[in-house]
């Protein structure tokens, strides 16, 4: 199922991606998925393994940027290319004659995109980190998890960080830059810092706290499992089903068709009530399994799925009727996202380790 011609919104677009890991391959990977003809620079001997499917859809360059021939190479493929990707520690790239002065002064029109968990400045600016230490810092990692006060921040995956504050943050900053300089003629550097991104994430979050309205406690309000109407619950066969009826309308048939016929339920967004409406809810749930649940709840307005684990995800009857997961080359793995109506997404033919002289004569041939 993959192509080697793009047709995708970005076909055309060119960019060139620094060997890195985490946010910045799965922005490119996306960037591919939409028909940007990608190549990525990786360090020569390096490997690649087929079940990596951020790595996908790429041009593979293999360059060794401490010898000035190859960082030469590298700076032909900048001057045609429209915009770059690199995830280093500040100050790497500008020390290997690469940095954005000097891109541009070979290709003032390029978007110069920047990845890192820290930023360009600051006093951490040069210090290491992952996911979890940039969410740390935002209030995002706190106010997940369980337990209340005496709980623990519970890691949620590498999912906010480095890919919702860090991949998607890049590449819409990258293509609002790269709208700009096709009316401009002028590119620019695209500062993308998880801890900032996570903040801006989190926006809602404090425009609530600075209402009053967000108790400090894991556990303890309406998004974070504190509300017995918006939490998962374990059932008879120890597997989980997620409820999320939050509007009246919706609470309403939760409880006619669960059973939730204590008065006390009527009084649904009292907080001084959840933690005893979620004890009396969990054992209701504790009744049934997982999947006698879903044939009387999924699909209705009560807002309730199953949990599913990695196995699963990809057979649910949904994600099957709407192709979410597709094969190549017998492996299993996650479609292009979103859908467009004319300009169809697309996994590309990925290409290993192609020679210099050959993507520079593509790229030339335009």
């Amino acid at each position: 199922m993959s192509k080697t011609s793009a047709s995708g919104p970005l076909a055309g677009v060119r960019i060139v991606e620094f060997a890195g890991i985490g946010p910045g391959p799965f922005a490119a990977m996306l960037l591919s998925d939409m028909g940007a003809d990608v190549v990525r620079i990786d360090r020569p001997g390096a490997q690649r393994r087929a079940t990596d499917f951020t790595m996908r859809g790429r041009h593979n360059l293999e360059l060794d940027l401490k010898k000035p021939a190859d960082v030469a190479t590298a700076m032909e493929l900048l001057g045609s290319a429209d915009a770059l990707i690199e995830g280093f520690r500040p100050g790497v790239m500008e020390r290997l004659g690469l940095g954005p002065a000097e891109v541009h002064a070979a290709n003032p029109r390029l978007v110069y995109g920047r990845m890192t968990g820290w930023g360009q400045t600051g006093p951490l600016a040069h210090a290491a980190g992952h996911d979890l230490n940039y969410i740390a810092i935002t209030g995002a990692l706190h106010a997940i998890g369980t337990g209340g006060a005496d709980g623990h921040p519970v890691p949620p995956l590498n999912l906010i960080g480095d890919y919702g504050g860090g991949s998607l943050y890049l590449i819409m900053g990258m293509l609002a830059a790269l709208l700009s300089a096709k009316s401009t003629g002028q590119g620019q550097v695209v500062d993308c810092a998880i801890s900032d991104n996570v903040v801006s994430l989190m926006t809602m979050f404090y425009g609530v706290a600075a209402a009053g309205g967000w108790a400090d406690r894991r556990e303890s309000n309406m998004l974070d499992g504190g509300a017995h109407f918006y939490r998962n619950y374990r059932c008879a066969d120890g597997k989980f089903l997620s409820v999320g009826s939050i509007e009246p309308q919706f609470y309403a048939i939760l409880r006619k068709v669960v059973g939730l016929d204590d008065p006390a339920f009527d009084a649904q967004r009292d907080a001084a009530g959840w933690p005893d409406l979620r004890a009396k809810a969990a054992a209701i749930f504790a009744t049934k399994t997982r999947d006698e649940w879903c044939v009387l709840l999924e699909g209705t307005d009560a807002c309730v799925a199953p949990v599913l684990t990695l196995a699963e995800a990809p057979t649910h009857h949904h994600m099957a009727a709407r192709k979410t997961f597709i094969e190549i080359d017998g492996l299993r793995q996650p479609a292009p996202a979103p859908r467009f109506s004319r300009t169809e997404s697309a996994v590309q033919a990925s290409v290993a380790h192609q020679s210099a002289a050959t993507l520079l004569e593509k790229w030339r041939a335009g």
